[in-house]
């Protein structure tokens, strides 16, 4: 099974791509979309819109785990990962994928074991897992990842869609 995990953000958009067969990851590929402060709102969308999509066709998973959104005390930035977040959704089920859906701490407990983890604790269980030289970055990439990771051991749980 591939899976693509996905840490939705407007200016910076995580993604990773791994393989999981068995008990057993294989990495794929990682990195972010990213968008320029300044650009107009909606050209930034179309921007994260049209690489995820370009991401989705090129490496063809077959599921999707994206991040869900906490409670942000900045309003207006809570609004803008809220339409990178629904973004992120519209592409991956207009590529045909399964989509589920994880909050930080359910990211946190599959990888490290506890909820309220340290970013720090959840890049290394990233690292660690993955048997990587190093975390990816920027942190976007290294949730994005962790999302993944996250699914394939609960894939069965939250699916929205197909």
């Amino acid at each position: 099974m591939r899976i693509i995990g996905i840490d939705p953000g407007y200016a910076i958009m995580g993604y990773g791509i791994l393989d999981y067969n068995g008990n057993r990851f294989k990495t794929v590929h990682y990195g972010s979309i990213e968008t320029k402060a300044g650009v107009p709102m909606p050209e930034r969308l179309k921007l994260l819109y049209d690489g995820l999509t370009e991401i989705i066709q090129e490496y063809k998973p077959d599921e999707a785990s994206i991040e869900e959104l906490f409670f942000n005390r900045n309003v207006t930035t809570a609004i803008g990962v809220g339409e990178a977040r629904g973004i992120a959704l519209l592409a991956c089920v207009e590529g045909g994928l399964s989509v589920s859906e994880y909050t930080p701490m359910q990211i946190k407990q599959a990888l490290v074991g506890y909820g309220k983890a340290e970013k720090k604790q959840v890049q290394t269980m990233v690292k660690t897992i993955l048997n990587l030289k190093e975390v990816p970055k920027p942190d976007d990439t290294a949730d994005a990842v962790a999302a993944a990771i996250c699914h394939a051991h609960s894939r069965n749980s939250r699916v929205i869609g197909r």
